[in-house]
């Protein structure tokens, strides 16, 4: 019997677990920032811009004021009209966003349907507030 070397077998098991955890760690991150997600856009559904300003991430609070927010969301969303459907398209975990400091980012994308615009596509970035929970930091539509 040949005596074989079963110490890059093991290697190879203990790399292949770690990323196993890692992507659970990672889809846990994701399902926690999509209700976060999930929960600010319905502020933005009720027209609560201001409320959902006062919701967001340091990151999105220090990049413009409440009233600016408030200013630019509602010329863009109010003639939409009132939410048909949302519906998860996508996540994608980052460490990393262009213009953004180094952080916990989930980039979450809705095929979104609304009143007065049948199809449409919202990006909602929560990321990892410093006190732990997740919140909005970015919101796109189009």
């Amino acid at each position: 019997m040949k005596s074989r070397n079963i110490y890059p077998i093991i290697g190879m098991a203990i790399l292949g677990l770690c990323l196993s955890c890692n992507a659970i760690a990672n889809e846990e991150k994701e399902d926690k920032a999509v209700e976060a997600a999930k929960t600010w856009l319905r502020l933005i559904d009720e027209g609560k811009y201001g409320e959902s300003w006062e919701t967001a991430a340091v990151y999105f609070k220090n990049a413009l004021t409440k009233d600016k927010w408030e200013q630019m969301l509602t010329p863009v969303r109010k003639p939409l009209g009132k939410l048909v459907s949302r519906e998860l398209k996508s996540t994608t975990y980052m460490e990393s966003i262009s213009g953004a400091p180094d952080g916990e980012y989930v980039v979450i994308q809705f095929t979104t349907s609304f009143e007065n615009k049948k199809s449409g596509v919202e990006t909602v970035t929560p990321m990892l507030d410093n006190d732990g929970k997740w919140r909005v930091s970015g919101y796109y539509i189009k």
